[in-house]
């Protein structure tokens, strides 16, 4: 019997002896709510990074030196990413998070920044300083919490004088550069088809001023040219692709063949660098339509993509008899909002994005095109306006707004009457795509009406 005690006492012993030792080492593993260390390693420090309505929270970290990860949330309803170090996350849909290992870090400061196109520059910039423990001040983040009105500024004055800057600067014509989307003008064959030549290129394209881009580009310009023929027109658009890679021509929003389609492998092969293929079809129907790759997102948000047109839209008769029975000004504006073009209206970001004129009693015909990978409710402040087709099809009865939200892909046509006279803001009203702290930028522009 006491040999018996003496055996369960020696395993009571040896189980002791092993949870000691199981306890020992997952001491140091669990020894901060930041991170864990290891005897094996530097330490491990964990910090929470959200992703917002282009901003990053917080946006001053501080760590000391050692393996530092950050665990990344979106809780943005925006695609957003956080670059930090030479390292990124993954594109984050709103919800999504990822744990983006940063590796050892020493001392230094280190920029963290969200790379989709416009969003470092609406603000959505921040540093991670990584310092030795005693030389971290720990107050200047509770003072960095605190919200700073004036966004660095040293005072109102200053704040107010540098938006003013720059809104008056969009007034200035010499700083809008090269205009994207003006018509392109057919070739005429014999039988009477329209040929329009495009080549596809990459082209160094100025979205505003000092801000270059490496664009991709039909005919070197951003939008492409706007193609416009009328219904019963046979077509043939003839690309050239002077890529580094494959491309093809997709025509949204317009009827053609299953052959003309342009989606690579299905309807055709992909046009491989240094050659030609040309797309024949009848303009069978009106359009209101796009013409943009379909080789690659990348292709299109940075720049490919264009106008076309079949036929005239009709004003309702309903509007007609209000006084809307004629068309002064037709105006094409595509929205992106990512690739390298990023926030733009026709390939342009404010201050250099174009201005538009009026005069009072002005009829103005506008085609929104969401080329962009987001919806944006566009807004123009002085008139109200009809929404009399969508995605090129007239509707049974037009729709008033004076917000009209167009997601990606869509079209929308809307008649403006011009009513009062001034200088009238036009603008995403996703307020983060139009303001920042130095003012306006981006999605905006303005409808200039003369008495």
């Amino acid at each position: 019997m006491a040999s018996e005690d003496r055996t369960v006492l020696g395993w009571t012993s040896f189980l002791v002896a092993i949870g000691a030792l199981v306890i020992a080492l997952l001491i140091p593993i669990l020894d901060n709510d930041d991170g864990v260390s290891s005897a094996s390693g530097p330490a491990l420090t964990v910090l929470d990074v959200e992703l917002g309505a282009l901003v990053i929270i917080p946006d001053q970290l501080t760590a000391t030196p050692g393996h530092i990860q950050l665990r990344v949330t979106n809780v943005d309803a925006v695609v957003h990413n956080l670059s930090v170090a030479g390292q990124k996350t993954k594109d984050l849909q709103q919800g999504e998070s990822e744990v983006l290992d940063l590796g050892v870090l020493g001392t230094g400061a280190y920029e963290m920044l969200c790379e989709i196109a416009g969003h470092a520059a609406a603000g959505m910039t921040g540093s991670l300083t990584i310092g030795d423990a005693a030389a971290i001040d720990h107050t200047a983040d509770a003072d960095a919490a605190v919200a700073d009105y004036l966004h660095g500024y040293a005072s109102w004055e200053e704040m107010d004088a540098a938006m003013d800057d720059r809104a008056m600067a969009f007034l200035d014509p010499a700083i809008k550069g090269e205009l994207g989307g003006q018509p392109l003008e057919p070739e005429i064959l014999p039988d009477g088809t329209k040929r329009f030549e495009l080549t596809a290129a990459i082209t160094d394209w100025e979205v505003e001023p000092g801000v270059i881009v490496e664009a991709w580009t039909y005919n070197g310009v951003v939008p492409a040219p706007e193609i416009r023929v009328e219904v019963g027109d046979r077509v043939q658009v003839v690309l050239t692709n002077d890529l580094p890679t494959a491309t093809s021509i997709h025509y949204h929003g317009v009827r053609v063949p299953n052959e003309m389609d342009g989606v690579p492998p299905y309807t055709q092969d992909a046009i491989p660098p240094g050659t030609e293929f040309t797309y024949e079809f009848e303009a069978i129907e009106p359009a209101v339509g796009i013409y943009h790759s379909h080789s690659g997102a990348e292709q299109v948000l940075d720049g490919l993509f264009g106008a076309f047109m079949i036929g005239e839209m009709t004003i309702p008769d309903v509007l007609v008899e209000r006084g809307f029975d004629h068309v002064d000004q037709e105006v094409n504006m595509v929205l992106n909002d990512a690739g390298v073009i990023g926030l733009s209206l026709n390939g342009k970001s404010f201050p250099a994005t174009q201005a538009y004129s009026a005069k009072v009693g002005d009829v103005m015909l506008v085609h929104y095109f969401n080329e962009g990978v987001l919806a944006h409710p566009m807004h123009l402040h002085q008139p109200i306006g009809w929404v009399i087709a969508k995605d090129g099809k007239e509707l049974l009865v037009p729709m008033p707004g004076d917000t009209i939200n167009i997601a990606p892909g869509e079209r929308y046509t809307v008649v403006y009457e011009i009513q009062d006279p001034g200088v009238w803001a036009w603008h995403c009203h996703i307020l983060t795509h139009a303001e920042r702290a130095d003012g306006m930028f981006g999605m905006v522009t303005a409808l200039v009406v003369e008495p």
